[in-house]
């Protein structure tokens, strides 16, 4: 299993057993964690001045579609993995070239999935 030692992690789901499972998942994959959120409020007051290097946002927080927070996250160039119940199918048309984890999903899936995303930024850098 590959170590993202200290990848730092934002965060973004509102089922708080989901939040604690993916929490979980990016802990054991060694990253840290340094927000969490489950509201798209949250999410946009975090998005301005989180220091993360990367953000995983659930799709759809109660509700509200995570987009305006995930726009700032994508101006301010932090790589964003959406994590959503419908794969591809379920982000809107002007983000599906960004990195999506269908849920649930495996650490394997997990660990695939940010080694991509961080790959691919690399690539455009």
């Amino acid at each position: 299993m590959r170590n993202f030692a200290g990848l730092q992690v934002f965060l973004a789901e509102d089922e708080f057993h989901v939040l604690q499972l993916i929490e979980s998942v990016l802990l054991d994959l060694g990253c840290k964690v340094t927000d969490t959120v489950s509201s798209l409020p949250a999410a946009l007051s975090r998005a301005v001045e989180t220091e993360a290097q990367i953000a995983v946002l659930d799709v759809n927080l109660h509700g509200q579609l995570v987009y305006p927070a995930a726009r700032i996250l994508r101006d301010r160039r932090i790589p964003i993995l959406f994590s959503t119940g419908y794969g591809g199918d379920g982000l809107q048309a002007d983000w599906k070239t960004e990195s999506v984890i269908q849920k649930p999903f495996a650490i394997g899936q997990m660990e695939a999935a940010l080694a991509e995303l961080l790959s691919t930024r690399k690539e455009s850098i």
